[in-house]
């Protein structure tokens, strides 16, 4: 018996000395092999998109173009998606994450994140200008497009009154509005933003209200990435620190959240 426990125990630390060497390894990795894979969304304009010539460009992939300049190496980026960005991580095909992906408890059970976050969306709703739209309080009684399943479609129509009429994708919701049988649609700030860049939208559209409902994203490494991981956190700081984040958002047409001039108010002195 005391054998077993004794070989259990030899086990156990081997186990945690093998883990604590691979994550020192993993930064050295990524600088001996000259790259470093940032996933991005590739259809999420402005934050991760292609350009004419099919490059993905946007808000993000400079972000990761940050990160791979800190390290003196050169960006690979790889489109994901919501369903599979997680699992692109812990199978190691990417590095690192950042794809406007919300921060969720039970994310932060099975990959790295990133601490302080680097940004924060929320819900706005795109109206079109003849609606004369002022305040949230006038959505109550209206229709207002919206897409099934989403999360602030509860609050918003509690909270203000609307009668939210759901679709099943974007493009559907998106062509109600514009044939006049919803108020407006109700949809995360940051991509309503993107449309606004669009010359379908940006003459005779706009976000008249304030965002409400502020969610947190975040960027995650794999979680024995503990190398990279505090690389990442000191970078992120000094984003906030210099107002990189603030800038970023300008250079893509995106108005500024609160959430960025906060932390880049709260970091600018430190």
């Amino acid at each position: 018996m005391l054998k077993r426990l004794f070989g259990a125990s030899l086990a156990a630390l081997a186990g945690v000395a093998f883990a604590a060497g691979a994550s020192a390894q993993t930064l050295d990795k990524i600088k001996s092999r000259g790259v470093l894979v940032v996933g991005t969304k590739a259809d999420y304009k402005p934050f991760g998109f292609r350009d004419p010539s099919g490059a993905i460009v946007g808000f993000e992939p400079d972000i990761g173009k940050e990160v791979a300049d800190k390290l003196g190496v050169k960006l690979e980026l790889e489109p994901v998606v919501s369903s599979n960005r997680m699992q692109f991580l812990q199978q190691g095909k990417i590095d690192l994450m950042i794809a406007t992906m919300n921060d969720k408890p039970d994310r932060r059970q099975v990959v790295g994140i990133i601490d302080p976050l680097y940004y924060a969306s929320g819900v706005n709703v795109l109206a079109s200008r003849k609606a004369a739209l002022k305040n949230w309080e006038q959505l109550k009684g209206q229709k207002v497009c919206g897409i099934q399943g989403a999360w602030y479609n509860k609050p918003v129509a509690e909270k203000y009154g609307a009668e939210i009429v759901a679709f099943k994708g974007q493009t559907e919701a998106e062509v109600a509005l514009q044939q006049g049988n919803c108020i407006g649609y109700v949809y995360d700030q940051t991509f309503l933003q993107g449309k606004l860049l669009e010359d379908e939208w940006k003459t005779d559209y706009h976000l008249p209200l304030k965002g409400v409902l502020p969610s947190p994203w975040m960027i995650a490494v794999a979680l024995e990435n503990a190398s990279l991981q505090k690389l990442l956190e000191d970078t992120t700081k000094d984003w906030m620190k210099t107002g990189f984040i603030v800038a970023a958002e300008k250079k893509w047409g995106i108005t500024p959240t609160e959430y960025s001039l906060l932390m880049h108010e709260q970091y600018k002195d430190k």
